[in-house]
């Protein structure tokens, strides 16, 4: 099954336009849709998981309109939203097999293998009786993974699922994504370059609405390889440099700032090539964006 956007549009009433006529192909596996906070990336997961409309264009899951056919789409669609509220005083497994109930899994006994078989794939099947309210940032993740993974979706969207968490728990999030992302289409929608590049086989950078670039990381690195170059300067330095030369980022260490930047060529004395990473490519392509002429 794929999932084809085709010139996908939408402007808010207050003549905000969040897409613009986005364009994406997305097959079986980890998809990255990486792009800064009001990029437009959760107009685009809001919609997909008809949560709202587009004013127009198209959204296909193979031959389920994702615009029309919203009953159609549910069925089998898994959505973990940016904010995701649950009922504080209530047990995960309670609250799993009210989930269950509500996607239409009446049977009292199927009910009761699926919400156990959920809470042990998303580890946390031993804080079951638990309520959820005293769950951990990452532990309320993955318990609304597991509410999206009711009914056996053939596309999970999750939005922002990292944000705020501890090492630890990102770390366990991103094994299950991985894991996920084996047997269906999965979006993570994130403006946290590390996810993309540790998880997702294709990506594609959204930014003030529109699609700037897509492709896989590993290929999108590869192609920047020679052109990111690295010096360590004196902090009164830097207006000089930020009006000689494109600079992807810049950082303070140890009293002084470490400075990357984007050329064909060597930009002068005190810089070295520096192996690119998915980050150069992503503050590159934006740069490159606001440059372009309204």
């Amino acid at each position: 099954m794929k999932l084809s956007i085709r010139k996908l549009s939408k402007t808010y009433g207050n003549g905000i336009q969040a897409l613009k006529e986005v364009n994406l192909e997305i097959s079986h596996g980890m998809f990255g849709l990486l792009g800064p906070n009001g990029a437009g990336k959760s107009t685009l997961m809001r919609t997909l998981a008809t949560l709202q409309d587009a004013d127009s264009g198209e959204a296909w899951l193979g031959d389920l309109n994702m615009l029309t056919q919203k009953d159609e789409v549910r069925r089998v669609l898994g959505y973990l939203p940016q904010s995701f509220g649950v009922y504080p005083r209530i047990s995960a497994e309670e609250l799993l097999d009210h989930f269950a109930a509500l996607k239409g899994v009446h049977h009292k006994g199927e009910r009761k293998d699926l919400v156990e078989a959920l809470l042990r794939q998303t580890n946390l099947w031993n804080v079951r009786k638990r309520h959820v309210g005293k769950y951990s940032g990452g532990m309320k993740q993955r318990f609304g993974i597991a509410q999206a993974l009711i009914g056996d979706p053939k596309l999970i969207i999750v939005d922002e699922p990292t944000a705020g968490l501890d090492p630890a728990e990102r770390y366990r999030f991103h094994n299950l994504l991985s894991e996920l992302g084996e047997n269906t289409i999965v979006i993570l929608s994130t403006h946290i370059v590390e996810d993309v590049s540790d998880l997702c086989e294709q990506m594609a950078i959204l930014y003030q609405g529109e699609v700037l670039i897509t492709g896989e990381p590993a290929a999108l690195i590869s192609a920047a390889e020679g052109k990111v170059w690295e010096a360590t300067i004196d902090k009164g330095d830097l207006p000089a440099q930020e009006a000689a030369h494109q600079i992807i980022s810049s950082r303070h260490f140890a009293g002084r700032i470490v400075l990357r930047v984007w050329a064909d060529k060597n930009p002068g004395e005190g810089f070295a090539s520096a192996a690119p990473s998915l980050e150069d490519v992503y503050f590159h392509t934006i740069q490159e964006s606001e440059r372009e002429p309204a």
